[in-house]
């Protein structure tokens, strides 16, 4: 069953599938006769947030601390939540543009608040870096580094340290908003968060319905960095969704076909065996050979039904 309102994430996460979510609704399974949703590199949440299973949602990804912030989300009510996040912009004196608006700190939404948010966004980063806060309190700085940081990207360094740059929004009403439907969402449903590679992930029978979203080989990202997901990952992934497949579970797969001129052949011939539908083209079975081809790039959902 599918939610009548689509929820937003808490994060503004980079391939997130918000905006093709009407899309991608309307080629799941149009029952209820699947126990479990699992959405399997689930990221910010966005798909597995709208699906309504029979049972329970299972939200994997391998980001540890995405899946520690769902965590400690639904650990607290929102009141509590939100009192967390504003003692932390109060103490580290970051912007707070819901509070007091864009003229308070000489700045405009077009312009930003990077030039205000630097420093206090530099502090916040070197001591969630260097140890300084509790558990609970680094999943908060974690996410408010997202909120603050350049384009709400995640990105790591060798070192392990977070080091993006500053961003230009804030915690602003938008981003409070989505939050408080987020934790609504999470709170009131039946979710369970893991974060596993792919490959061990075994909870899955063929009363389930599974969805992939994994970090796209041929497309350019913070989480492909550091080879974060290379060729033997997509083969793996493709045995793994053959060995479901022959339990009688029902997937699907995002993914990328052509980019920037690059094509991932080894997904076309993966793909043959299957259901292909070619993404902001046509809901049914559009052909990849022909218009879609030309565009610079192809997004696709593979189905085994």
């Amino acid at each position: 069953m599918l939610k009548n309102r689509c929820v937003r994430s808490a994060f503004n996460y980079t391939g997130g599938k918000f905006k093709l979510l009407p899309q991608l609704l309307n080629l799941f399974p149009q029952d209820v006769s699947y126990d479990n949703f699992i959405d399997l590199f689930c990221g910010g949440g966005s798909v597995g947030l709208n699906v309504e299973p029979r049972n329970r949602v299972y939200m994997n990804d391998k980001e540890q601390n995405v899946i520690q912030v769902f965590k400690v989300f639904i650990s607290k009510t929102f009141e509590e939540l939100l009192n967390i996040i504003n003692d932390m912009i109060l103490e580290y004196g970051l912007s707070d543009v819901k509070r007091f608006g864009y003229d308070f700190y000489g700045m405009n939404s077009s312009t930003g608040l990077g030039r205000f948010n630097k420093e206090p966004y530099a502090r916040l980063r070197y001591d969630y870096n260097n140890g300084k806060f509790s558990e609970e309190k680094k999943v908060i700085a974690f996410y408010l580094l997202t909120v603050f940081g350049f384009n709400n990207q995640i990105r790591f360094n060798k070192r392990g340290e977070y080091n993006l740059p500053v961003g230009k929004r804030d915690f602003n009403a938008n981003m409070e908003k989505k939050l408080r439907e987020f934790h609504k969402v999470i709170t009131e449903g039946n979710f369970e968060f893991s974060s596993i590679d792919f490959r061990l992930f075994n909870k899955v029978t063929s009363n389930d319905f599974l969805y992939a979203d994994p970090p796209y080989r041929i497309s350019t990202a913070s989480y492909n960095e550091n080879g974060g997901w290379g060729i033997q990952d997509d083969l793996d992934l493709f045995l793994y969704l053959d060995s479901i497949n022959k339990k009688g579970t029902r997937f699907a797969l995002s993914n990328v076909i052509r980019h920037n001129g690059k094509e991932n052949k080894e997904l076309v011939d993966w793909s043959k065996n299957y259901n292909l539908h070619v993404l902001n083209f046509n809901y049914n079975n559009s052909n990849y050979q022909s218009k879609a081809k030309e565009t610079s790039t192809v997004e696709v959902l593979i189905t085994n039904y």
